[in-house]
């Protein structure tokens, strides 16, 4: 396998300006890597003049179909609507609960919302950033009738205790794993670890498309056959045969979330490089590690907290956990180095659940991830340099406090 495209990564540090801006994320030099390719794919969507819902979209859902392992995978024009849309196939009816964890982004419990359920919010573990089983335990109630756990940042939920969890309490499981492309448990990647999962490929995701888009996974046929209906107004499916006579028939009230075929040209270019993508972002990961791990005021890297057994490690973001976490973001951007805050505010927190009475102090583990997380640059194009020079500056931060 293709370690990562060391040319392009060479001339990157050979010409890096020293003091230039280090983005949280760009694929600049991927595209031009890429571009003879992606380029080819657009002029085939163009030259065909089938823009939504084409060949190229059916051809990209069959090559990552191919490269998890899934029976099915449904293209649609974001993760949110991915959401949405599994979750209504999964069987979410107006009223039902869904539990979801605290520390989140806000679209896995808003999804819930979309889709006509109720969040009911759980904490997360006390290492790592992934739902508690126990905590899901807690929440539940007999209105209940799934949870959504949420494969976060680098690792996958406990997957074992929320099954051990969902059977007892007879919940289906789905999958919030829109950051999960190459996560595998015992070989099995993420999102047909329960009923199904979805994916992201929002341009920052570790396959990005140049909008928004996202994709359905499942192994259930019925489920993905609900979901192509979903995505096309509700149109379609085998339940057309106990309505003879009728064409272009709406089965569902769905709605319009189709995916792209520029979308879909430029990630089938991008997903050749998938694996190079993923092994130099581990390269990455594991330098921030060695050169932060000791630095007082660093409370955690991401390396401290192993995943789950049989589960494996796929970085799509590098957090760290910091004193003075904000203080450090603005130094950073000081410097021209880009930093994101993930979250800022727990998802019980904010004003439009306020109607569920949550308050501060609910869910401490979320409450305390969200003042100490913060995320570094890491994306394929990232030079050593670089990194080296976030890293340098944030010795020199908390060299100066000491001080």
């Amino acid at each position: 396998m293709e370690k990562t495209l060391p040319l392009a990564e060479h001339a990157r540090a050979r010409n890096r300006t020293k003091g230039a801006p280090v983005p949280f994320f760009t694929q600049a030099d991927t595209f031009r890597e890429l571009w003879p390719e992606i380029r080819a794919n657009c002029t085939r969507v163009l030259d065909r003049g089938k823009f939504s819902h084409g060949s190229v979209v059916a051809e990209f859902e069959r090559a990552l179909a191919r490269w998890t392992g899934a029976a099915h995978v449904v293209g649609v024009n974001s993760g949110t609507d991915a959401l949405v849309l599994l979750l209504r196939a999964a069987g979410l009816r107006p009223g039902d609960e869904v539990v979801v964890p605290a520390y989140t982004f806000v679209a896995t419990a808003t999804s819930v919302v979309l889709a006509g359920g109720v969040p009911v919010f759980a904490d997360i573990e006390e290492r790592g950033y992934g739902i508690d089983p126990r905590s899901v335990d807690a929440v539940a109630t007999p209105r209940t009738r799934m949870v959504m756990p949420v494969h976060l940042f680098d690792r996958l939920a406990d997957m074992r205790g929320v099954h051990e969890v969902a059977r007892r309490r007879g919940l289906t499981v789905v999958e919030d794993s829109a950051e999960a492309i190459g996560m595998r448990l015992d070989g099995t990647h993420a999102g047909l670890l329960g009923t199904g999962g979805v994916l992201s490929f929002f341009p920052a995701k570790t396959l990005g498309a140049i909008g928004d888009a996202g994709a359905v996974l499942t192994d259930d046929d019925t489920v993905a056959e609900s979901v192509r209906a979903l995505r096309h107004h509700g149109r379609g499916g085998r339940t057309l045969d106990h309505f003879p006579g009728i064409s272009n028939a709406t089965v569902l009230p769905g709605c319009n979330s189709k995916m792209d075929d520029i979308q879909a040209a430029v990630l089938l270019a991008k997903l050749g490089r998938l694996d190079a993508g993923i092994a130099r972002r581990a390269e990455l990961s594991a330098r921030y590690d060695a050169r932060l791990r000791g630095i007082p005021g660093v409370l955690a890297v991401p390396g401290d907290a192993a995943p789950h057994p049989g589960g494996d490690r796929v970085t799509y973001v590098h957090l760290i956990e910091a004193e003075d976490r904000d203080a450090l973001a603005a130094h950073l951007a000081a410097r021209g180095i880009g930093t994101e805050t993930y979250y800022p505010t727990p998802l019980h927190l904010q004003p439009c659940f306020a109607h569920l009475g949550h308050r501060a102090g609910d869910f401490p583990r979320a409450e305390a991830a969200c003042a100490a997380a913060l995320a570094l640059p890491l994306h394929a194009d990232l030079s050593d340099a670089d990194l080296d020079r976030v890293c340098d500056e944030i010795e020199h931060f908390y060299a100066g406090r000491r001080a």
